[in-house]
Formats: structure tokens, C-alpha cells, sequence
């Protein structure tokens, strides 16, 4: 065994020493400071020399010390064997607070350095956590900070695997308007438990969990639920997660992980049923982001003890400014436009669209307010085939086409146009599993000219544009771009409005291919960004999402206004509500014609219109319904 010097020894333990920190080289500085004033004090008893104003005391005489430790100028009068030894203590004295200094701005550095990386811990409570990042936070901060407008103090914390002055940049270059809501960012990884302390989890009034742009995003996603609900210590109480996934062979892992303490959003699935739905009906996008984001009408749970004992039905004129879409049962999953003979009972809450949750008042009107003489009668015509147009291939294609199938007429086709090299036989292994539909492939480029003009777009009822997965982002949605110019200018020139969906993405992308008309819409993770935000608020619309997306059940449906009241008659929306609900349906809006391409009106589409305003409604109008088809 190697023997050691003393000095080695000496050394190695003034390192360890010096290694613990700024506390403990000033605890050292401080006992090596007392030490010298004690030192010099006794040479100075010992010796006899003794100043006359010390009188003969040495405390007096340590205390003197002291002060020419601290102060140089404190020895300019002294003089003899005692000016000697306080010229050592002077020296001894500025050699010390030189040491002082020293160490004070490299500890003041150290703790700066730690501030900027970001690992404090972060002292809220009642505050919103999102872990991970990526491009769809800057319109989640947009909506949070919509959803606290009226709340004091309100404060979303970030924690992402990011230089956390890098996170800070990001967010003010985007100006967005936080509203008096307060942003924390925290540097560190979402899957450790040690990361996770630094937000306080167990004060947070909701968990949002960002799916990461990596190979795997939804394990990164499932570790972190992980982590968040079996860390040690965590308090008793159920925590509000919503989490994002990619594949739905994912779901089911990740609801045993976070149990019932997860929301889960399936990104893939939600972003192609909302292709199948929006591409048949302009407007109904916009419809969605009315109900999703915080800027307009929202949905919200009332429980309504009036209403107790009498059918659902008699709730649907019970508000003059908020609409009932929906009911809640008593420890049931809630649903949309369930049967209107359905009693409610003690602890139903009905499921309304308003403006805000106080805006939400009981006044049914005391006479009928419904014009039965406007009401329009005969049965809705059969539904057409349809024909469908899809640019570009992705792994979402054969899933936007299985959501087609559940809502297009028999005879109905689809055709594939994309630069795919087993896109026919990967359409072929689904075959057997389509009802209405007929498919064809046919490999070409989206972004030739020629290829699209030869296409005669016209003949298509919808055309979907979609991004390439195999490559980058940028030069993915670069592509998207240039198809979509191309087919706004033959539709420009043909002088024939066509109605495209289009994919994008990255969200900022979305701003290049400003949308111009209702029938021409964008799909970005804009969308899945608004309902995480909501679901963030209240864990319970997940599941009216789910309904409202799914094709089993109720959906939200444009359809013409002259099936429910009779054209260029003014009539009330109350009457509009009776005419669907003797269809069994629920009228929640409507998109007027006129003001397709007016965006400052939205488009044409009102959301929870006032019931008892007057409308005149025409040829090309359409009523907003929540239907079963």
C-alpha cells in the first residue's frame, strides 16, 4: 500500500475542504481571520507592547487588532514594536479580505450560473405544469393565459430538457399575450424524479405532458407518467395528468401507467378524424376552434335543480345565451345529444356551450317562443356518392380514409395521387375492411403543375393535402405549400371554389398559407394544442372530445338550412332548435353563406347564437346540429 507524505495528506484534505462550497470556504475564512487577530493580540500581550489606549485589557487590545485588519488606515499612528506587528496584522488582514472578495463573486457567480440554468425550486402553488416542449406550447401559453385572465396570480411553470434562457427567449419572441399570467421555466428532464421536484408537482392544479420530437415520442411520454405518479412522497390525492400519444397501440400501456390519473389525447387518430370530418363540410373547422380555444364560447357542466324530473328535451330552451349539447349522468361517461326522452335526476349535469361559465342563466321563456308556420317539412334527401382527392402520402393516409369510409354514401371513391412506393398495396391490405368506399392510387408528384391540371380538381367534392412523414419538416411542409398554391391558382383561374384540407407540420408554417375562405383550411397541431389546454382546465371534456370526434354516436354536422325552417322567412333561433329537435337532433349555430369569405365574421359560422334573434335564412346556409348522421 502506497504511503502518503503529510503534505499529500494536507493537500488532499484542503481540496475536499475547498470542494464543498462557498459556505464552507467562508466558514474556513472566518476561523483563519479569528485566529490571526487572536495571534497578533497575544504576540502583542507577550511583548509588552502594549498601546497606552488599550489600558491594559485584552479584549481591548484583540479588539484593536481587529479594526487594522479591516482598515489600513487604522495603523497610520502607531508606532514603536506595537506599529510593527499591526503592520503584520494589516497585511495578514488584507490578504484575508482580498480572499473574501474573491470568494464572495465566485459564489455570487455560481448561484447566477444556477439561476440561469434553471434549478431552483419553483414556490407556487395552484399552478399549471408542462413538461417537455415543442412547438405547440406557444398556443398552449396563448389559451392558459386566455383561461386566467380573471384569476390572481396565475402562473404556468415549463420544464424541458432546454437551456432555460433559450426557453425565455423563445417565449418573448413570440410576443405572446400572457395576460398577467406569470412563466416559470425549469431546465431538466421530465423522466427524472429528481428534475420533477423542482416544479412541486404536488401543488399543481394540472400536468400537461408534451409528446417529444424524437424516435420514440411516446415512450419518453409513458416514462414521464411514470415517473410523475409512483414518485416517492407524492401526495394522496389523484393528479389532473394530460398526456399526448402518437400511436394508439400506446393507449392502453399508458393507461395502466397513469391509471386514473391520465387524460390521454391520441395526436394520430384525432388529427385524421378531423381531416375526414372538416374536408365534407366547410365550416366545421372553425366550428372546432370556437369550442376549443378560450377566446370565444367554451364548454361547461351545469347541473340545473329546476330541470330535475322532466325530460332532456325541456332543457334545450331553458338559456337564452348558452346552448345544451349534451348530458353528464351521475357517475356515467357524459354524452353528446343523448335520447330527449331521458329524465334528469339528482347530480345530471348538462353539458352547455357559452361565452363563460356566469353567462350560463336559467330563464326558459314563459310563452312558446317556437314559430311552428316556419318550420320546413319533408324528409332530407338521400346521400350522394362522393368522390375525394387525396395529395401526398403519410402514415396517416389509410387511417383519414378507414374515418371516410364510416361517413361517406355507398359508391363513394377515393383517389390517391402521391409519390409512395407501397402505397397501393398498403391501401389494397384494407380493402376488405371499406364499406362505401372504392379507392385508386395513382404514383405522381403533388407539386407538378401539369400532373394537377390533368386531374379536372373540379370533379372532386373535397381534395385532402398531406405532408410527408420520410422527410424533414421544413421541406415537408415546403411541398404542402407549393401543391397549395398551385390548386388556389387553378381554382382562382377556373373562376370554381375548391375545398381543400391541408396538412401542415409546424405551426408557424400555418401563418404562410394564410387561409382565405371557410373552404380552405389548414390542419396543424393547432388544434390538438387548444384541447390540451381544455382538458388541462376540466379532465372531464376529454371524454365529450372523444365523443365528439368519434363516428359511433353523435358528431357536429353542417347541414342546409332550408331542411329545418322554410328560406327568406325571419324567424328565432328557438325555432331553429324545435325543427332538430323533432329530427332528434341538436341545433347548436349556423354558417350563413354570405360571409364565407369574410373573416372578421368568422367565416359566416356563429356558435350559441342568442335564441330569441331574428335570422333569415336562405339557399346555401347551413345549421350547425349535433346528429347521429
Amino acid at each position: 500500500m502506497r504511503q502518503f507524505t503529510m503534505r499529500e495528506r494536507w493537500r488532499y484534505a484542503f481540496d475536499n475542504f475547498i470542494a464543498r462550497g462557498t459556505t464552507s470556504m467562508l466558514l474556513g475564512l472566518g476561523v483563519i481571520f479569528g485566529a490571526a487577530v487572536i495571534l497578533f493580540s497575544v504576540i502583542v500581550w507577550v511583548a509588552g507592547a502594549v498601546p497606552e489606549d488599550a489600558q491594559g485589557n485584552f479584549a481591548r487590545v484583540a479588539w484593536m487588532s481587529l479594526m487594522r485588519t479591516l482598515d489600513p488606515g487604522t495603523m497610520g499612528g502607531d508606532s514603536g514594536l506595537y506599529g510593527v506587528i499591526m503592520l503584520g496584522v494589516t497585511a495578514v488582514g488584507i490578504f484575508i479580505l482580498s480572499a473574501l472578495i474573491g470568494i464572495l463573486n465566485s459564489g455570487l457567480e455560481t448561484r447566477l450560473d444556477a439561476l440561469r440554468k434553471g434549478r431552483s425550486l419553483v414556490v407556487e402553488h395552484d399552478h399549471t405544469v408542462i413538461l417537455g416542449w415543442s412547438e405547440q406550447i406557444f398556443t398552449i401559453l396563448g389559451e392558459l393565459a386566455e383561461a386566467n385572465a380573471s384569476r390572481r396570480n396565475a402562473c404556468v411553470v415549463i420544464l424541458a430538457d432546454r437551456d432555460k434562457v433559450e426557453i425565455e427567449d423563445e417565449i418573448r419572441g413570440k410576443e405572446i399575450n400572457l395576460k398577467g399570467t406569470r412563466v416559470v421555466c425549469r431546465q431538466g428532464s421530465p423522466t427524472e424524479l429528481s428534475d420533477l421536484e423542482i416544479v412541486n408537482l404536488d401543488d399543481a392544479r394540472s400536468i400537461v405532458v408534451l409528446s417529444p420530437a424524437s424516435d420514440n415520442p411516446d415512450a419518453e411520454v409513458i416514462k414521464c407518467v411514470l415517473a410523475i405518479v409512483n414518485r416517492q412522497g407524492r401526495k394522496a390525492e389523484p393528479y389532473h395528468i394530460v398526456a399526448e400519444l402518437r400511436d394508439p397501440r400506446n393507449v392502453e400501456v399508458a393507461k395502466i401507467a397513469g391509471k386514473d390519473e391520465v387524460e390521454i389525447v391520441l395526436v394520430g387518430d384525432l388529427i385524421a378524424r378531423i381531416i375526414a370530418q372538416t374536408c365534407r363540410q366547410p365550416g366545421l373547422s372553425i366550428v372546432y376552434t370556437e369550442l376549443l380555444d378560450f377566446g370565444g364560447d367554451e364548454i361547461y357542466f351545469r347541473e340545473q335543480p329546476e330541470l330535475q324530473g322532466k325530460p332532456f328535451s325541456d332543457s334545450l330552451a331553458a338559456y337564452r345565451d348558452a346552448t345544451v349539447i349534451g348530458l353528464a349522468a351521475a357517475g356515467k361517461v357524459p354524452v353528446l345529444n343523448p335520447p330527449h326522452d331521458t329524465p334528469l335526476a339528482s347530480g345530471d349535469r348538462l353539458i352547455v356551450i357559452a361565452a363563460d361559465d356566469d353567462s350560463i342563466t336559467y330563464a326558459p321563456p314563459a310563452a312558446s317562443p317556437v314559430q311552428v308556420e316556419a318550420i320546413a317539412a319533408g324528409e332530407p334527401p338521400a346521400p350522394a356518392p362522393e368522390r375525394t382527392l387525396i395529395l401526398g402520402w403519410n402514415w396517416r393516409t389509410p387511417v383519414i380514409i378507414r374515418e371516410l369510409d364510416n361517413y361517406v354514401a355507398p359508391g363513394s371513391t377515393v383517389t390517391v395521387l402521391a409519390e409512395c412506393a407501397d402505397g397501393e398495396q398498403e391501401l389494397a391490405r384494407d380493402a376488405g375492411s371499406r364499406r362505401h368506399l372504392k379507392v385508386t392510387f395513382t404514383p405522381a408528384s403533388p407539386t407538378d403543375r401539369a400532373t394537377l391540371d390533368g386531374l379536372n380538381l373540379h370533379t372532386f367534392n373535397h381534395i385532402i393535402l398531406l405532408c410527408s412523414d420520410t422527410l424533414p419538416v421544413q421541406e415537408a411542409d415546403a411541398n404542402t405549400l407549393i401543391t397549395l398554391l398551385h390548386l388556389r391558382d387553378i381554382a382562382e383561374k377556373a373562376g370554381k371554389p375548391l375545398t381543400i384540407v391541408s396538412e401542415m407540420l409546424d405551426i408557424r408554417n400555418r401563418n404562410l398559407a394564410e387561409v382565405a375562405r371557410v373552404n380552405d383550411f389548414i390542419v396543424s397541431d393547432k388544434l390538438i394544442s387548444l384541447m390540451l389546454t381544455q382538458i388541462s382546465e376540466n379532465k372531464q371534456l376529454n371524454a365529450v372530445f372523444t365523443d365528439m370526434f368519434d363516428p359511433d354516436g353523435s358528431e357536429i354536422y353542417l347541414k342546409p338550412a332550408t331542411r329545418y325552417v322554410k328560406p327568406g322567412v325571419p324567424v328565432n333561433f328557438f325555432t331553429v332548435l324545435e325543427s332538430a329537435r323533432r329530427r332528434g337532433e341538436l341545433a347548436i349555430g349556423y354558417k350563413l353563406a354570405a360571409q364565407a369569405s369574410d373573416a372578421e365574421q368568422a367565416y359566416g359560422v356563429k356558435v350559441n347564437p342568442v335564441k330569441d334573434d331574428t335570422i333569415t335564412f336562405g339557399e346555401g346556409d347551413r345549421i350547425i346540429v349535433v346528429a347521429e348522421d
